[in-house]
């Protein structure tokens, strides 16, 4: 082996490592302050120099295609999944709240989704994908009885955008407080129902509203 080839597989090695290490941790920083965080704070989180993040990434596009190709990608297949589920409702719900949990953990995610400026050819494409399988879940719950009539596909986006802003406020008091509002909508969806849909999350005391209140800043753009 020459002296040139042992000298460069381990800085490809090294090279390698470095993008992983900044992924794992623009993935972190992501999820939790959102896109508009500098690559000087992924650098940060990594333990890397940011001379570092910029040798593998030309700029933060880069970093955020490479990170949410897989995210987006999960997505399509949570809806081909539910829609594998035989009863036509629970297929509907399966993926709903799956997709606005994954949201709640995820802020770049549904910043990503709910129209940021950033990776737009990428949410086109996948919106292409998962638009279609959306609408089968629905056409399909409401064939069986179960969701209302007038319900259009086009309504999630806007029911995903309110619940999320409750991710948004709750964050820091009760991470899971969406869910409780959750069950309350789930009636709102379903044509009839033998009893309330039970409420996994119980309700903030007001306590915990003035703290949310306090607490609560708009996201910077």
């Amino acid at each position: 082996m020459s002296t040139e080839a042992a000298t460069e597989r381990p800085l490809r090695r090294d090279a390698e490592r470095n993008r992983q290490r900044i992924l794992a941790a623009a993935r972190v920083v992501f999820a939790r302050e959102g896109l508009e965080v500098s690559l000087d704070a992924i650098a940060r989180e990594a333990g890397v120099g940011v001379g570092t993040v910029y040798r593998r990434f030309a700029d933060k596009e880069q970093l955020i295609d490479a990170l949410f190709e897989e995210a987006l990608a999960e997505l399509v297949g949570a809806a081909q999944d539910a829609l594998s589920i035989d009863d036509p409702w629970e297929g509907f719900l399966t993926f709903l709240e799956g997709a606005i949990d994954r949201q709640a953990r995820d802020r770049g995610l549904k910043e990503l989704l709910m129209g940021s400026a950033h990776g737009q050819e990428q949410i086109a494409r996948a919106r292409d994908q998962i638009v279609p399988l959306v609408t089968e879940l629905v056409v399909r719950a409401q064939r069986s009885g179960q969701l209302r009539d007038d319900i259009a596909s086009s309504d999630f986006p806007l029911i995903q955008f309110a619940v999320g802003a409750i991710t948004d406020y709750t964050a820091d008091i009760e991470p899971g407080a969406w869910r409780r509002i959750m069950g309350l909508i789930v009636d709102g969806l379903r044509v009839r129902r033998d009893a309330p849909t039970p409420l996994p999350v119980a309700a903030l005391d007001n306590d915990a509203i003035e703290c949310a209140m306090r607490a609560w800043r708009p996201r910077r753009r």
